[in-house]
């Protein structure tokens, strides 16, 4: 039988691999993630998904680094903090970064180059309690960590490790797995919207939560979920940020 889990623990364990440069697969809420702390580590990643120019990696920070990061107005910040610690709900942010953070002044140039576009970044907000304590010690210790869904690109995100395809399996320094993640009923990652001109980038997990929350709370509505059965990753513009922009 698998022992109890120590999250901190766990997570002290998989920054200090991606803190020396490594490769780590981490167990979400959405689904399991691979994460690098290098350039190397990362293009590694890339290359394995066989992942598209279009794709962006996202940076892996707590709540506390997300405000500090992204540039936004105190109604877009309320709409982040409603869904992930009022109603404590994983959320994809896509926003204007400020490029003086300490942080992002420790990312290597080519690292990002692949992780932005037109100004704006990629954030997994609350995605669980290891993938929140690596971006608390990434924050502190100024250590840049970026990652993706571990998966081939295209073939939908995995909620069980040994569903993850082999040859994504074999790049990792580290792997947790933590069994059936939370969201696997949803059969999408997270959901993710840019808050820089209020547009739902994916429709994910718990989508018609976070529409509701947006609606009750904000008076914003979102565009109606049409089914996995028309669109199954949910993406809407997954397209909109391409190569060389």
């Amino acid at each position: 039988m698998a022992p109890r889990v120590d999250t901190k623990a766990d997570a002290q364990r998989l920054f200090d691999v991606l803190k020396a440069g490594g490769i780590a697969i981490c167990a979400n809420t959405v689904g399991y993630g691979i994460f690098g702390g290098s350039p190397e580590a990362m293009q590694k990643i890339f290359d394995t998904k066989q992942r598209g120019g279009h794709k962006r990696h996202a940076m892996t920070v707590d709540a506390q680094g997300q405000r500090e990061i992204h540039i936004l107005d105190q109604r877009r910040q309320d709409m982040i903090d409603c869904i992930t610690q009022d109603y404590n709900l994983p959320l994809g942010v896509v926003a204007p970064y400020r490029k003086d953070h300490p942080l992002m002044q420790k990312v290597a140039p080519e690292l990002l180059k692949a992780s932005t576009a037109r100004g704006m970044l990629g954030m997994l907000v609350n995605g669980g309690p290891v993938h929140k304590e690596v971006g608390r010690l990434a924050r502190e210790n100024l250590v840049p960590v970026f990652g993706s869904s571990a998966n081939l690109t295209g073939t939908g995100t995995k909620f069980r490790y040994e569903d993850i395809q082999p040859e994504v399996r074999a790049i990792a320094d580290i792997y947790l797995d933590y069994g059936l993640r939370p969201f696997h009923h949803y059969q999408r990652s997270s959901t993710g919207i840019d808050f820089e001109n209020m547009r739902v980038l994916r429709i994910g997990s718990a989508y018609e939560l976070v529409s509701d929350i947006l609606k009750r709370h904000f008076g914003l509505r979102l565009p109606v979920d049409p089914g996995r059965e028309v669109n199954a990753s949910g993406h809407l513009a997954e397209f909109a940020l391409k190569e060389g922009d």
